[in-house]
């Protein structure tokens, strides 16, 4: 018997235990957050750390956890920091330092990203951290290594243009990560066979495979891959795991992997073949929202079908012009009962579920790049920018009720997405944790 199936993860309604937060919707029920900020007022502690990361802070009980690309030394950290002083609790060096074919450097494969960008997954006896050269480790909460891995070693070298930047899931004791790859090498290489994409599940006691299935698509080169994170959906005793990637939208069988039933696509006769996704699905009631790149729409596909679904499923797509509501970047949010797509070129859009109907749209203040994803908490729906422009929307009538220029100018965007947890906005800056509170 696996050694957390009986395991009931018992987070407290204030933690923020994973990448889009304890609802798997990037919400959260907090209250009391800031209603001024500035680069000294609502700032409660700011915490120096040795290098950028892309990855969300992962907030449980007492405990903040956070990674690190050093790139001057070549190490990828894994850290504990004390959520009420900001204090460093432990850390751990742990990349192994894997290269597939000697491509890129220990801490970053291209220039747009780092290793450190996929966020951990922690729960009441541990957490897991995965950096994005495959590499898997678990700890306790006190920070003694359980177990590591490495994914690439283990499964072959990922075939992906960017650096792999999906998060792991935790979900009713398991641990899961969906592979989305090119069937091919990017490097031009001639593969010996051909590279599989597929669903991976792990115990996370001990790193085990529990199992692989793999994830076939019709997609072409780059349109097969896919840098999102599965997303649960529990609906009475029907559970799945929805998996977006290759021009279409899945719903798999947690146990086993199977898939259930599968919807697409926004790349019809799969002809664009650079049509990476990066936005995760969001469930909001019985539907799921999902967004086409590139200033495509988003749709939303009824949940609760089985086999391969056809037109009937689409419940809306977004429409309008110049560009329709889309997000190429950012995964959208469901929060109070509303979708809220953000375009990285900083419009947050208000949408109902049911109908697409757009209720309100905010463009906000900064022209700079807007690429993590929008968190809900507090009444507000909270974005910031490339420059760490912080803004706080109505999520009822829209328009700012907070800014602040936050940024620390080390020339590194901000990308981390913001977590809500025990009263406070944690946000990550390329050389600094910053815990924001009234």
């Amino acid at each position: 018997m696996l050694a957390f199936a009986l395991l009931v993860l018992a987070y407290a309604p204030q933690d923020w235990p994973q990448w889009r937060g304890p609802s798997f919707d990037g919400s959260s029920a907090v209250a009391g957050l800031p209603s001024e900020l500035s680069a000294t007022k609502g700032v409660r502690w700011a915490s120096d750390l040795p290098g950028p990361s892309a990855a969300t802070p992962i907030v449980l009980g007492e405990r903040v956890f956070v990674t690190a690309a050093v790139v001057e030394a070549g190490v990828l950290l894994a850290l504990c920091l004390d959520r009420q002083t900001g204090a460093v609790r432990w850390e751990d060096e742990a990349g192994s330092g894997y290269q597939p074919q000697g491509k890129g450097s220990k801490t970053k494969l291209d220039e747009r990203s780092d290793y450190a960008s996929p966020s951990p997954v922690a729960h009441e006896r541990g957490v897991v951290f995965l950096f994005g050269n495959g590499d898997l480790v678990a700890y306790d909460l006190d920070g003694k290594r359980q177990w590591a891995r490495n994914l690439q070693q283990d499964y072959g070298d990922f075939a992906f243009q960017w650096t792999f930047g999906a998060s792991p899931t935790l979900f009713e004791g398991r641990l899961y990560l969906p592979i989305l790859q090119r069937d091919e090498p990017t490097d031009g290489r001639a593969a010996e066979k051909p590279i599989a994409s597929f669903l991976l599940c792990l115990d996370p006691a001990n790193g085990k495979e529990l199992f692989r299935v793999a994830r076939p698509s019709a997609a072409q080169k780059e349109s097969l891959e896919s840098y999102a994170t599965a997303i649960p959906y529990v609906a009475g005793a029907r559970k799945e795991l929805l998996v977006v990637g290759g021009d279409v939208l899945t719903g798999h069988d947690p146990l086993t992997g199977a898939e259930l039933w599968r919807w697409g696509t926004w790349n019809e006769g799969h002809r664009e073949p650079w049509w990476r996704i990066v936005p995760s699905p969001v469930v909001g009631g019985e539907h799921v929202l999902v967004c086409a790149p590139k200033r495509a729409p988003a749709y939303a596909v009824k949940l609760g079908g089985s086999g391969v679904l056809g037109a009937d499923a689409l419940a809306w797509k977004s429409s309008g012009r110049p560009n329709p509501v889309s997000s190429d970047v950012p995964t959208p949010l469901f929060y109070q009962g509303r979708f809220f797509v953000l375009s990285e070129g900083g419009t947050l859009s208000r949408v109902e579920p049911v109908t697409g109907k757009v209720e309100w749209s905010t463009e906000l203040p900064d022209r700079n790049p807007w690429e993590a994803s929008p968190t809900g908490a507090d009444g507000r729906v909270w974005c910031v920018s490339h420059a760490g422009v912080l803004v706080g929307v109505d999520a009822t009538k829209g328009g700012v009720l907070v800014q602040a220029s936050l940024g620390d100018d080390e020339g590194e965007p901000v990308r981390a997405s913001l977590a809500a947890a025990h009263g406070a906005l944690f946000l990550r800056l390329p050389s600094k944790l910053l815990c924001l509170g009234s």
